[in-house]
């Protein structure tokens, strides 16, 4: 149940000590954090931990939002969650609920969607080095387009679909020569890039040619990606413009070509020094510049289709630890170590992540110092939180680490044989348990012993 009453989180801190609380985040008169009215410390004595938790309240809430700010427009358009942040049967059947397309990278990630229900025809396929068998499945599915990112593709996919005697919806994919101003690692537009064809030297023209060509394979929008975690429109505009004038070439060598796709990258605040533009006003900045441009090259307006990920469930979820020990290195550093780490949550030791954290059953607590959260992990790097303020940390203590929602599960590992944590949503008071925790058990489930024949 909820609580009774809602302290006021920020009472007697100065605001900017405060981690921001989102969707239906409150904090009890018992000191304790509540996420979408459950009680996070019974969470984690009933689960485990770690655990992740997502707010499904504030999912749809998101997913609502991107409808809404689409419909203001008047455009055609089509969202698809970016599956990748985080698959699982579960939230493939929530984006399905919204109305949402699933845009899938791999055999598995397709396979789940299916699993849950998705309609083929609104699973599209990414990737730039599907294997045959997965474009085999893909195909044998009849799912709703593949998106070809290299020559190599066209002649498998081409191959693929002949023997199976189908016309297949494709998409081009295009790298736009647009830099994203995000972390080198998660940029995708530049030239220097390992996806899509490549705007400035031709290449993206040549393929088009290419499939003008091809029976098996019907041409009906391209694509581009710039990067994630972009707080603006600005680069989606520059983009806009130069894939549109590829748009006119392939309509002029008789390409069926309706949609046109931006790709994803909305920014999400993780701390409050993030400052992304609201996400109506970056919609509106596409659909704009979409507009302008086809208009300019006298075409008809294309189904204007995004891929949000992060931005539809970044902010719901949150990691839940336990922590263990700590070190006090006097003048140095305090390091409070949890029972998780890179295993669950590798992004800070990928490019730098940063998060913001409280200590979910002393919610009300000042912070008193700077701690930084170390994983159980037997590696240095193996950090979760550089220099977060927090109460004095203790042994048995609840952290709640905010904004763990995407890329997060994905990306969970089995270093050090560590299983991979459980996933509950929460809504109006009830925990659903959506992802079992792996045991230790279940890491042995696929080892074979050695076994050596006499000679």
């Amino acid at each position: 149940m909820a609580p009774a009453a809602v302290a006021d989180p920020a009472a007697g801190t100065h605001p900017a000590d405060r981690p921001l609380l989102r969707g239906t985040m409150q904090i009890g008169q018992e000191g304790h954090l509540w996420i979408g009215g459950c009680d996070t410390v019974e969470l984690a004595r009933r689960f485990g931990t770690p655990l992740f938790v997502y707010d499904e309240a504030l999912i749809r809430t998101k997913a609502r939002e991107f409808h809404a700010a689409f419909r203001e427009t008047g455009c055609a358009y089509e969202i698809a969650f970016a599956a990748k942040a985080f698959c699982t049967v579960a939230m493939c059947q929530l984006a399905a609920e919204e109305g949402l397309a699933l845009d899938v990278v791999s055999g598995g990630e397709l396979l789940t969607a299916l699993q849950a229900g998705v309609p083929a025809s609104a699973i599209h396929l990414h990737g730039n080095n599907k294997s045959r068998v997965e474009l085999e499945f893909a195909v044998s599915q009849g799912i709703g387009s593949i998106v070809v990112d290299n020559f190599d593709e066209l002649e498998l996919l081409s191959a693929v679909a002949d023997a199976a005697g189908r016309t297949v919806d494709v998409l081009l994919r295009v790298s736009p020569g647009v830099e994203a101003h995000t972390h080198e690692y998660i940029a995708t537009g530049q030239q220097d890039s390992k996806f899509g064809f490549d705007w400035e030297n031709g290449q993206a023209l040549e393929a088009l040619y290419d499939l003008a060509q091809r029976r098996q394979l019907r041409c009906i929008g391209l694509h581009s990606h710039i990067g994630s975690q972009i707080f603006d429109g600005s680069g989606f505009v520059e983009a806009i413009r130069r894939v549109s004038r590829l748009y006119a070439e392939g309509v002029g060598l008789g390409l069926p070509l309706r949609v046109l796709n931006v790709g994803g990258g909305f920014g999400i605040r993780y701390t409050a020094a993030d400052r992304p533009e609201p996400l109506r006003d970056t919609l509106h900045t596409v659909v704009r510049a979409v507009r302008e441009a086809f208009d300019a090259l006298g075409l008809p307006l294309p189904v204007i289709a995004i891929e949000p990920g992060r931005s539809l469930v970044g902010e719901a979820g949150t990691t839940l630890y336990t922590v263990g020990s700590r070190k006090r290195i006097p003048g140095v550093r305090n390091y409070v170590a949890v029972d998780g780490g890179m295993t669950d949550n590798p992004r800070l030791a990928l490019y730098g992540a940063q998060y913001e954290a409280i200590l979910a059953n002393r919610a009300l607590d000042e912070a008193n110092g700077c701690w930084s959260v170390a994983g159980k992990c037997c590696e240095s790097g193996d950090m979760v939180i550089w220099d977060a303020p927090l109460p004095d940390p203790q042994p048995g203590d609840v952290l709640a680490v905010f904004c763990t929602g995407a890329y997060n599960y994905s990306m969970a590992s089995h270093y050090n044989r560590n299983p991979v944590p459980a996933v509950v949503f929460v809504r109006d008071g009830e925990a659903a348990l959506v992802v079992e925790r792996e045991t230790w058990g279940d890491l042995l489930r696929q080892d074979r012993p050695l076994r050596r024949g006499s000679r």
